[in-house]
């Protein structure tokens, strides 16, 4: 950063606190790749080469999630989207190609041939595909912040299977 002074700019430097100085917190790192890991990418393209729709992971047991599923179904007349259910052999390793643990069953994911989306952003590019008027309504709703929508969103989902309970089996 620089001042304007009359005969130029002139440095602006900012130093920390002598006590800060000597801290340093590593708050991630970095792995690279071990040789025997697989590319989940590589391993599920094959959901992708004869359909390129894309796929949405839902908890196939949870009653609002199968609801949720049924009304895509509905709205979505030219069939845009498929759906997998996030325990199945399946939906596990899209999820690890999502960057997911294998069993976590905690969002709804919308996969793509190059992407994936969770949460509240799953949810928002799912509407994308439907038809009139969700689209517009997500084009609104992006304007809320992600953190809202996300907090919004983990609230429902972590209570889901109180306020609207579960079946034993996927029923989709």
């Amino acid at each position: 950063m620089a001042l304007p002074l009359s005969g130029g700019y002139a440095p602006l430097t900012f130093s920390a606190p002598a006590k800060f100085r000597n801290r340093l917190t590593v708050f991630a790192t970095y792995s690279p790749p071990r040789p025997d890991s697989m590319s989940w990418v590589e391993a599920t393209s094959s959901f992708f080469d004869q359909d390129t729709r894309p796929i949405m992971l839902f908890d196939g047991v949870c009653n609002l999630c199968n609801g949720g599923v049924r009304f895509v179904r509905d709205v979505d007349r030219n069939r845009r989207i498929r759906f997998e259910a996030l325990q199945s052999e399946a939906g596990k390793k899209l999820l690890r190609r999502s960057g997911r643990a294998p069993d976590d069953i905690s969002s709804v994911v919308l996969v793509e041939k190059d992407r994936s989306y969770i949460k509240s952003e799953a949810v928002l590019r799912i509407m994308e595909y439907l038809d009139l008027p969700f689209p517009q309504l997500a084009l609104f709703l992006q304007f809320v912040p992600l953190f809202i929508r996300d907090f919004v969103y983990d609230n429902v989902a972590n209570n889901r299977y109180a306020l609207f309970g579960y079946s034993d089996s996927c029923e989709i």
